[in-house]
Formats: structure tokens, sequence, C-alpha cells
């Protein structure tokens, strides 16, 4: 009859286990299949929570040692959220934040045809990128963000009392012992377990501060471990000592998140045995503290650790990204003060019609009629500056620039809590432009209607001003307007437009880049498209020609 227990167990244990290894094998052909399927194309109904996402950048204490680090300001006008969106084609995320502090934080050259090599490994490798991606892919929960906390976040504290909790702990211990002696000693469990349930239990709440940081840093590193294996990785990393480093807080590590294993009744018993014994000797209590002195003493090597994941994914998504069939190329870079560029396009807009442009030891003034394409061309050029710079792409057949610092008033708002006016604020956003562009490193500045917020005689002496101070060595200034009295005066500035035709009783625009100054207007046109009074428009065209023509 036992027997018969015993093989029924056993048989129920070999059908979970194969019921189990079924579904694990179902679950990995269906992440191979995913990888495969999303290699080269952009992320699709993926939750983008930028405060996360954003969260090293912002905490990052070495970013200050960069070469440049785009303001809110110019990501605001750039649209940097939904450039990172197309961008993004990382597995993890610790990758994701990684990237999205790389393309925020510019550095060298150097370091970029560094990451731009590491990058062509992966998009000719397709056995060792998928083996990286399928490891990566482990990292993929929303609670992987919590790993940074480990670096960047406020440490808690050590209680004053913990002499106290010690000294409860060696008295149960001495309790314990001496009670097989004299069993009547056992009674003074009862009180220390009393109070040691209290330290506990208490604890319990600065543990779950931590227990999703925890959790992910012993997956990272067991993943960095496996990651270490794969010959790509092995070829581009030389100093791997974190691994070491973080492998010695791995008890603690692995003791405090025994707790997040037990999300079943299945477990509930050894849960309960095991709670019984820490409470008694206050075990949790005191690896917990001795936990938090280990974090601070290998924050670097964490640090490290994180950084190697994050790089590994950002340079696989910048290989998917290469992959991807939106026009692109690698940049050149001068140190003239030139641009060159063939068929630059703007990465979001889907047709985008593409452009052309050479500058010689010039800026550009550029005018153009109302939803002509000025703004978008524009940041057309920020932003491939800016990828050009950070993952070495361009979305263009050619591009050839200086290694810039980027500069943006692209859009600027009235803030009422600061009671400052838009005027106001565009005079404070110039003027740190003016303060940051100071040094011998060539700048791209780009203005949208510089000044829009006051009067137009101040807005253009004003900003004739500004304009001929910025364009100073190599930097290079582009400012769309729509105050043609500019290009009387600006000296230094190669002048482009935009233009429209009006076909069929409706306005058509080409969004092509022509050289010289726009010769006509539409704003008066669109009133009348769109059906205003037919006294309005009359009245509007008498004052025009009697006054501006």
């Amino acid at each position: 009859m036992m027997l018969q227990w015993v093989l029924g167990v056993l048989l129920i244990v070999v059908v979970l286990f194969l019921i189990n290894n079924f579904y694990k094998k179902k679950r990995f052909k269906k992440l191979v299949s995913e990888i495969r399927k999303n290699w080269g194309n952009k992320k699709e109904d993926d939750h983008f929570n930028f405060e996360d996402i954003s969260r090293y950048f912002r905490r990052n204490e070495h970013k200050e040692a960069a070469f440049h680090i785009i303001s809110d300001q110019t990501s605001l006008d750039l649209d940097f959220n939904d450039v990172f969106k197309f961008i993004d084609r990382t597995s993890s995320k610790v990758g994701q934040q990684y990237l999205y502090n790389k393309i925020r934080v510019i550095n060298t050259q150097k370091e970029l045809l560094k990451f731009h090599s590491f990058s062509k490994t992966f998009q000719e490798n397709k056995k060792g990128r998928e083996e990286a991606q399928i490891l990566l892919s482990a990292l993929n929960n929303p609670e992987a963000y919590d790993l940074e906390e480990l670096i960047n976040g406020s440490q808690i504290e050590k209680p004053k009392i913990l002499w106290l909790v010690y000294l409860l702990s060696l008295s149960a211990i001495l309790l314990i012992v001496l009670g097989f002696i004299y069993p009547v000693l056992f009674i003074g469990l009862v009180p220390i377990f009393s109070i040691n349930l209290v330290f506990h239990y208490k604890n319990k709440s600065d543990i779950g501060h931590y227990l999703n940081s925890i959790n992910q840093l012993s997956k990272g590193l067991k993943i960095s471990k496996k990651l270490i294996k794969v010959k790509m990785v092995q070829s581009y990393f030389k100093d791997l000592s974190f691994i070491k480093d973080v492998s010695s807080i791995k008890f603690s590590t692995e003791f405090i998140r025994f707790e997040k294993k037990f999300d079943s009744e299945f477990y509930f018993l050894i849960w309960v045995i095991s709670e019984l014994v820490k409470i008694t000797f206050n075990i949790e209590y005191v690896i917990f503290y001795s936990f938090i002195d280990s974090i601070t003493a290998k924050k670097k090597s964490i640090e490290k650790m994180y950084l190697f994941i994050g790089e590994i994914d950002a340079a696989i998504s910048t290989a998917s990204l290469m992959e991807d069939e939106i026009q692109q190329c690698s940049p050149k870079f001068t140190e003239n003060k030139e641009i060159k560029t063939k068929d630059l396009i703007h990465p979001l807009i889907e047709n985008c019609v593409a452009n052309n442009l050479t500058l010689q030891d010039k800026s550009v003034l550029l005018t153009g009629s109302n939803m002509s394409g000025k703004t978008t061309f524009i940041r057309s050029v920020a932003i491939n500056a800016l990828i050009a710079q950070t993952l070495n792409i361009c979305f263009a057949k050619e591009y050839t620039a200086p290694f810039f610092k980027i500069y943006s008033t692209i859009r600027i708002t009235d803030d009422l809590l600061k009671n400052t006016s838009y005027y106001l604020g565009e005079v404070l956003s110039v003027k740190n432009i003016i303060k940051d562009a100071k040094d011998d490193s060539p700048c791209l500045i780009v203005f949208d209607e510089l000044f829009k917020g006051t009067n137009t005689v101040e807005r253009i002496s004003g900003g004739n001003a500004i304009l001929s101070y910025l364009n100073k060595g190599n930097n290079i200034v582009f400012v769309s307007t729509h105050d043609i009295e500019l290009t009387e005066l600006l000296e230094g500035y190669d002048l482009f437009h935009f233009s429209e035709t009006v076909e069929r009783e409706e306005l058509f625009f080409d969004h092509k880049l022509k050289n010289g100054k726009l010769k006509t207007r539409n704003a008066i046109k669109i009133l009348e498209l769109y059906n205003y009074p037919k006294e309005i428009i009359e009245e509007a065209k008498e004052t025009e020609r009697n006054n501006f023509s």
C-alpha cells in the first residue's frame, strides 16, 4: 500500500514536471518567434513609461563629464519621446533606460565609433544576437526598472537600536542551547519571540522597498554571467571584475529575495517554517542591514553590471534600427563649418519629402508660408544631428557636419505658476543658449520664429542682433521666420524658403527646400479658402496693397 502511494506521488511529480517543461519550451519558441518577427521593426503596442525610462538619465551623476547633454527644452522641441519610441528596439527595461540616457548624453566621437562597431557585430551575427536577446528578455518586466534604484536611490539608514536586535538574537540562541540543560529556560523565548516579531514585521516595509530591486539584481547577475559567454561580448568588454564583486553579495541577495519566490499555496508551509526561524533569531533583520552596507560598498560594481547589460541591449537595438527599411546612412564628421546632406528626412513622418542642403561657412535663415514645412525641416536637421552623434545613424543618403552641441528654442509656453510671459520665457531660454554656446565646440542652434512673443520692430531688431552674435566660429544657426526684413539685415546667413501653390482652390505644399527668400504670402488666401466673409477678405487685401506692397 505504501509503495503504491510512493509510486502515485512520483507519477504526479513526473507529470507536473513534463507539463511544466512543455509550457517552458512553448514559451521559449514564442519568444524566439517574436524576436525574429520584430527584428528591424519598431515596437508595436508597447507602453512607454517615460518617468521610469528616464530615471537613470535624471539621476546619473556621471553625465556632467559628457561632451554635451540634451536639455529638457531641446528634448521637448525635438519631440524626443516620440523619436525614442521609434528608435527603441531594446529587449530589457535596463537596456531601455540605458538607451534613453545614451541618446540624451552625447559623448566623444571615439566612444561613438566604438559603440557603432559593437552594434555592427550584432547586425552581422544572428546566432549571438538572438542568444543575447533571449537572455535580456528576462529583464523585460516593468519591475526591472527598479534595478536602477540600487545605484542612484537613497539608501535606508541603519536603526539606532540595531544593537538591541543583536542582543535579542544572541539571547535566543543562548536560551535554546541552555534550554536543553534547563528546560525551564525555554519559557524565556516567549517574550523574546514577541519582541522579535515586532522588529521583524516592522522591517518588512523596508525590505519591501528593496524587494523588486534585489530580485532584479539577482536576475541581472545570472544574466550577466551568461552574457559574458557570448563571443561578441567577450571581445568587446575587457573589464568584467564587477561579476566577482556583485557575486560576493549573492548570499544576502538570495536570502532577502527568498520570500519573493513564495507566490503560491504550494509553498505556504515552507514559508511559515522559515518565518518562525527568521523571527526567533532576527535573521532577516540582521542580514538585511548587512546587505544595505554591501549595496553601498558595491554600488560602483552594481552600476558597472547595469551598464554592461544596458550597453549590450542598446547595441542590439541599434543594430535592429540599422536593419529598418527607413532611409539611412552613417554620418561623416568634419572640422569645417559646413553641412552637406542628401535626401534628409524626418524619421517620424511617413513618406517624408527628402531635402538636400549644402552650407559652407554660413548659417540658415528660412522663410516660408504657414504649414509649408519650415519647423519640420529644422527639427529634421537637429534630430539627425543628435542621432548621428549618439548612434552613428542618419536618416539621409548622405550627411556631413561638425560634431555639434545642440540647442533649440521651438516650443515656449506661458508659465502662469511662475508668472512668466511667453516673451520672458523666450528671453530666458535664449539667454541660456548664449551662455552655454561660449566655448570652442561647434554648436547647432535651432530657432523657430525668434521672439514671436513681442512686437514686430523689437522682434526684428533683437533677433538680428542675437542671430549675428551666435553665428560665430563653427556655430551653425537655423532660424525660421515670417519676418522678411531679416533677410535684408542679416549677414553670414544663406537664405532658403518653402512655398506653396494654389490648385483647384486648395493650397498645395510640396515641402521642398528652395534657395532664396520667400516672395509669396498665403495667410489671407487661407482665410479666403476657409470661407471667411468677403468684406473681411477685401479689407485685408486692401490693407496689404496700401501698406506692405
